[in-house]
């Protein structure tokens, strides 16, 4: 009868550790993958505070719109399809229209509500990416069935694919 209840003590105490181990391993998984959440967020913060562009020009002939953004940041881009470009204006009859225009590849013709690099310059480093310094050339295209109409406020907005942005009011 003495050994039973030492053998229970035992067994008691073995398993109490074992569940004491097995909460402290994940207790210690759990923070160390909060830990590298929070690092990820403040990465994500810096690059999003290094990244800058400003829109310095805005043309249109109320179905194609051009415009020319300076990279005044220190991040270069390259995922232009993770980039957002809203546009709103007036069309011919007084409507006013919000309009997400996607990007395309440049190897098709431009379709409607859609935009696409016309050019980047000077583009000497990293040909084909919107590096620091750059200024590059945006063609949006609106539906030609519903252009901006003529003397119209009309406004752009242009996002990174890390959410620093610009826009700028432009007329027809």
């Amino acid at each position: 009868m003495g050994f039973g209840s030492i053998i229970a003590a035992m067994v008691s105490v073995s398993a109490i550790l074992l569940a004491s181990y097995v909460c402290s391993r994940g207790g210690f998984y759990m923070a160390d993958v909060l830990s590298d959440s929070f690092v990820e967020m403040q990465e994500n913060k810096n690059e999003m505070l290094k990244t800058e562009i400003e829109i310095i020009g805005a043309t249109t002939d109320g179905v194609d719109i051009l415009l020319s953004v300076n990279n005044t940041g220190a991040v270069k881009i390259g995922d232009f399809e993770y980039m957002d470009v809203i546009v709103l204006y007036c069309n011919s009859s007084n409507t006013t229209k919000t309009v997400w225009a996607p990007y395309q590849e440049e190897t098709a013709p431009l379709a409607g509500n859609h935009w696409k690099v016309h050019s980047i310059s000077p583009d000497l480093i990293n040909p084909g990416i919107f590096d620091a310094g750059e200024i590059m050339e945006m063609q949006v295209r609106l539906n030609a069935s519903d252009p901006i109409g003529n003397n119209s406020e009309n406004w752009i907005q242009v996002t990174t694919p890390n959410g620093a942005g610009d826009s700028v009011y432009f007329k027809r």
